[in-house]
C-alpha cells in the first residue's frame, strides 16, 4: 500500500500552490499550516533547496469526529499535502493517504473516517 497519491502539473510553482489550496477548500479543507521548506533550510542550515512547501490540510468536521474517536489521533493531523518543483513548470502535488497512516491505530470507526478523508484528498489530486 502506498502512503501517498500524487499528480504532476505543468504550472509555475506559486500557481500550483494556489490551485492546490483552492481545490482543498472546495473539498472542505483549510490550510492551517504552510511550511516553506526551501526558506527554512536556507535560514536554518544554509542550504539551497528546490521550491517545496508542506500544506497542513484540515477538514474541521472530520478532524473533530476523529478526535472524539481517538484522542491521540492528533499526532497524525493535519493531513500533509506537499507541493514541490521537479523542474520549471513541472510541479508535483502529493497528499498523504490517511488510510495508510491511520491503519496503525486499531479502531475500525476511525478507519471509516480515514476512508472519507482519503476520498476527498484523492478528489483534490485528481481535479488538479
Amino acid at each position: 500500500m502506498s502512503y501517498y497519491f500524487s499528480k504532476v502539473l505543468s504550472l509555475p510553482f506559486d500557481a500550483a500552490v494556489a490551485e492546490t489550496t483552492r481545490k482543498l477548500k472546495d473539498e472542505g479543507f483549510g490550510v492551517i499550516t504552510d511550511i516553506d521548506v526551501t526558506a527554512t533550510l536556507k535560514t536554518k542550515i544554509g542550504v539551497e533547496f528546490r521550491p517545496y512547501r508542506i500544506l497542513g490540510a484540515c477538514n474541521p468536521s472530520l478532524a473533530h469526529e476523529a478526535l472524539t474517536l481517538e484522542d491521540k489521533v492528533g499526532t497524525m493531523l493535519p493531513c500533509n499535502v506537499i507541493v514541490q518543483e521537479l523542474a520549471p513548470r513541472q510541479v508535483e502535488v502529493a497528499a498523504i493517504d490517511p488510510v495508510a497512516s491511520m491503519s496503525a491505530i486499531d479502531n475500525p470507526a476511525l478507519l471509516e473516517k480515514a476512508q472519507i478523508v482519503r476520498a476527498k484528498l484523492e478528489k483534490v489530486i485528481r481535479s488538479l
